[in-house]
């Protein structure tokens, strides 16, 4: 592709037409990590943050991102989402907390801002929960891993380890 697909011949944006477009399986991994003091990891990962389940919250607030991402990102088209699935891993010789989104579809269209949306929602809210205890945490290396699907087929990140 040689060209943004979000802008007509007038350079205004607008809506990519994905109507004559096939329905396939579709999939995108994307990835991140929240950088952190080893003290803050610690209490994430012995469950005594007085806020509570600091990964269960960020879970469902990614899993929720996802589901909204058509109404954050002006130009996404409302998708039905058939799997959101996010992981989280333990960095503690960074510090650091990595989260993985897997996000599908069956549709015209992909889903890659869902996975990152999922990602970068779900360490916000690690932040969030966290920020009266350790203010200089930082989200860093946030990319798409891979998709699936659709005519331009199976894309995998090859500059980058598939664990951000």
């Amino acid at each position: 592709m040689t060209h943004l697909t979000h802008f007509n011949k007038l350079g205004e944006a607008h809506m990519v037409n994905v109507g004559a477009k096939d329905e396939t399986h579709r999939i995108a991994v994307a990835a991140g990590r929240i950088h952190m003091q080893s003290a803050t990891l610690e209490r994430i990962l012995q469950g005594d943050h007085r806020k509570g389940d600091v990964l269960g919250v960020a879970r469902i607030a990614g899993i929720m991102a996802a589901k909204r991402t058509a109404d954050l990102v002006p130009l996404c088209h409302p998708l039905p989402l058939t799997r959101i699935e996010l992981e989280f891993t333990p960095a503690p010789e960074l510090p650091a907390v990595k989260c993985k989104a897997t996000v599908e579809t069956h549709g015209r269209t992909g889903v890659e801002m869902e996975a990152l949306s999922a990602v970068q929602i779900a360490l916000l809210t690690i932040y969030d929960m966290c920020k009266a205890v350790d203010r200089g945490m930082s989200i860093e290396a946030v990319c798409l891993l891979e998709k699936l699907g659709g005519k331009s087929g199976h894309w995998r990140r090859s500059d980058r380890t598939a664990d951000p």
